[in-house]
């Protein structure tokens, strides 16, 4: 049995009525760019955020570069952030000229470890940047309380989990604004790019709305901005997704279940761990192989075996050549987990349109590989 990775396709069939005819209306609108479906789904994913503003943006990366010059963070500043995460995280900070932090990661989320966050804090440090990896929230309550001790603004990476809940809090609650991406890969993703902004913040609202475009607050009248926007089409694809987005994660939930069901027997592998409070959506159901030696093995296995599996981040951004490219940036203290979980982690394939036949069919093919070790 071939087992893709993406669902793409048979979620647009799924739901080509909702999607279509959301494209008709903005196609007969004339409007296509800062039109009227881009300001209705922002004003949705606002409301579905709990949140007062949701500022549509060109994508996950722009998101975080907007937040960052909206907040004046730039030149001789620090972001704390992990490495174990994708690229776009620290190439933000980089696009303001400021300085990339990096701490270990939590043994068993894989998201930033509140613990050694105070000690990589100086003088210059500004923001926390916490990534909710793989789907599930980082521990954004000791987040918040170190950021309150010492007066620093807290951005988070929402890039994988449009849903998720932490224990006793939402996504947005505890901090400055939310960023987040659309890129077809993500939970809630178009059919291309496409990132958001999601804030509490008056100020941070009017800024970034004025940065993505041009630096205009007023037509025809410009200040330094640049372009940055959600096109009306996307946003319109993303309308009817949104939807459906709490019974996409419940189905992302129930499949990573019966992985993890039917994967406790292996005895070369380490499965995702769920905090028993909050909601891990499983953007990335991403087990570890127990041996970093192992995880290419298994890689090609699946592969070999007609299972598109994964990687999802093996080369930590620490770690990649050339680091760290001319640009401002250090590790805090030594990052085991960080390094651990990028040398062998694989993603097996998880999204709602997967049947309960392909995802035994992938646990009997890992299982296969786990007993020939």
């Amino acid at each position: 049995m071939k087992v893709s990775f993406y669902g793409h396709v048979r979620q647009y069939h799924n739901i080509k009525a909702e999607i279509d005819e959301n494209i008709r209306q903005v196609l007969e609108s004339g409007e296509y760019v800062m039109g009227p479906m881009l300001k209705r789904f922002e004003g949705e994913l606002a409301a579905y955020s709990g949140m007062k503003h949701a500022i549509g943006v060109n994508s996950g990366t722009d998101a975080l570069w907007l937040v960052f010059l909206a907040l004046g963070i730039g030149e001789g500043d620090e972001c704390i952030t992990t490495t174990n995460t994708f690229f776009a995280t620290a190439e933000a900070i980089w696009f303001v000229n400021a300085t990339a932090v990096f701490v270990d990661s939590d043994p068993r989320t894989n998201c930033i470890d509140p613990g050694k966050i105070e000690a990589a804090i100086t003088p210059r440090t500004k923001a926390i940047v916490p990534v909710h990896l793989y789907g599930q929230c980082a521990d954004m309550k000791a987040i918040r309380r170190i950021a309150d001790k010492h007066s620093l603004r807290v951005v988070e990476d929402n890039a994988q989990a449009v849903g998720a809940r932490g224990d006793g809090f939402r996504i947005g609650e505890l901090s400055d604004a939310v960023c987040t991406s659309f890129i077809i890969q993500k939970n809630l993703g178009t059919f291309g790019d496409g990132g958001a902004v999601i804030t509490n913040n008056d100020e941070i609202n009017r800024v970034v709305r004025r940065l993505r475009n041009h630096g205009s607050e007023k037509r025809s009248q410009h200040s330094m901005g640049y372009n940055s926007r959600l096109d009306d089409l996307h946003a319109g694809i993303l309308s009817a997704k949104l939807k459906h987005i709490d019974e996409w994660n419940g189905l992302r939930g129930k499949w990573a279940a019966r992985y993890s069901a039917g994967l406790a027997p292996a005895a070369n592998i380490t499965l995702p761990y769920e905090a028993p409070a909050g909601r891990h959506v499983f953007h990335l159901y991403a087990i570890e192989t127990k041996q970093a030696r192992h995880r290419d093995e298994l890689l090609k296995f699946l592969n070999d075996a007609d299972v598109d599996a994964k990687c999802h981040y093996p080369i930590a951004i620490h770690q990649q050549a050339g680091y760290p490219w001319g640009k401002s940036a250090r590790v805090a203290g030594g990052i085991p987990n960080s390094e651990r979980n990028a040398a062998c982690c694989v993603s097996l394939p998880i999204y709602p349109e997967l049947t309960a036949e392909e995802v035994d069919d992938v646990v009997a093919k890992v299982l296969e590989w786990d007993a020939a070790q």
